[in-house]
């Protein structure tokens, strides 16, 4: 299941790279794998891990999924995908449309904080590197209007969502790696 997921993410992020990095983009989707491998070694988590951004960020449906590698695995990928956030107004915010992912990790099943761990590990990994090196200018490859302050309510806001992950080696490094870039 895991080698067919991977398969099938690195076709859909051809040709893709990571937004200010210059690599191929499924390098982030592999070390979101490689995360959630530390918590778990139940193959849909990991092929969800694997498949978390294709419905996000190419052409690929949740119908296509779950053709692909069943139901749940497509629900996962969903569940963890913030473009079916339902803020209830199309006009909302930057930050009404990540409250609204935040609450919503927050209430999740304890899978779906697993694969999500995945993902926002490796971006804190990302960021706290770039940070080290290029300082605040990094705030400005990103869409948030506030800046720093943004992110840091963001990614503190995060830390609470996955305290059900307590006792894992990836929330504590997500929790050190947050504390680090935002102290």
């Amino acid at each position: 299941m895991l080698d067919k997921a991977i398969k099938f993410a690195v076709e859909a992020h051809h040709d893709t790279e990571r937004r200010g990095k210059g690599f191929p983009y499924i390098v982030h989707p592999l070390e979101a794998v490689s995360i959630v491998a530390t918590m778990t070694t139940d193959q849909e988590l990991l092929a969800a891990a694997a498949l978390h951004d294709t419905v996000e960020d190419t052409d690929v449906t949740v119908d296509q999924l779950e053709k692909e590698f069943g139901r749940h695995i497509a629900e996962l990928v969903e569940a963890e995908t913030d473009k079916f956030l339902d803020t209830g107004d199309e006009s909302a915010t930057w930050r009404e449309r990540k409250a609204a992912g935040i609450k919503h990790i927050a209430a999740a099943p304890l899978e779906v904080k697993i694969v999500a761990m995945g993902d926002k590990l490796s971006n804190m990994r990302a960021i706290a590197r770039d940070y080290d090196e290029i300082g605040d200018s990094l705030w400005n490859r990103f869409h948030a209007p506030g800046g720093k302050a943004d992110h840091e309510w963001r990614y503190r806001s995060l830390v609470e969502s996955f305290s059900e992950l307590a006792g894992t080696a990836a929330y504590a490094e997500f929790a050190a790696l947050v504390d680090k870039v935002f102290s």
